[in-house]
């Protein structure tokens, strides 16, 4: 398995995590649902630091004619993500709450980064 991780920063953009966020629940969710080899797909935003992006966990093995969605941020956001990496899954642990902070009206919560020892 497999783990890629994109962002952008926003500043060179008109997009905003909150017209990103409406895009998602206009429907830009649902065709990642139909993606063989996708395990999940975590849309992710850092509104301290004016940063979009997604988290997409795959299987070892992704289908090579599996075709993927439009790729709506950088349609939206206007230019390619200013990073992206891929990573070996070791071990998973899942949770609650698959939809997050774009689908509640709860209060926002920053990325953070932990120094771990």
């Amino acid at each position: 398995m497999r783990v890629d991780v994109v962002w952008w920063d926003l500043a060179r953009s008109h997009q905003t995590i909150e017209s990103l966020e409406q895009d998602l629940r206009d429907g830009s969710v649902e065709p990642w649902r139909e993606v063989r080899g996708l395990h999940l797909k975590l849309w992710i935003a850092d509104r301290e630091r004016g940063r979009w992006g997604a988290v997409m966990w795959w299987d070892s093995d992704i289908p090579a004619d599996q075709p993927l969605p439009p790729n709506r941020a950088a349609e939206l956001i206007g230019y390619a993500p200013d990073h992206r990496t891929s990573f070996d899954v070791a071990a998973v642990a899942e949770g609650i709450d698959p939809l997050g902070l774009a689908f509640s009206a709860g209060p926002s919560v920053s990325a953070q980064t932990t120094e771990c020892r």
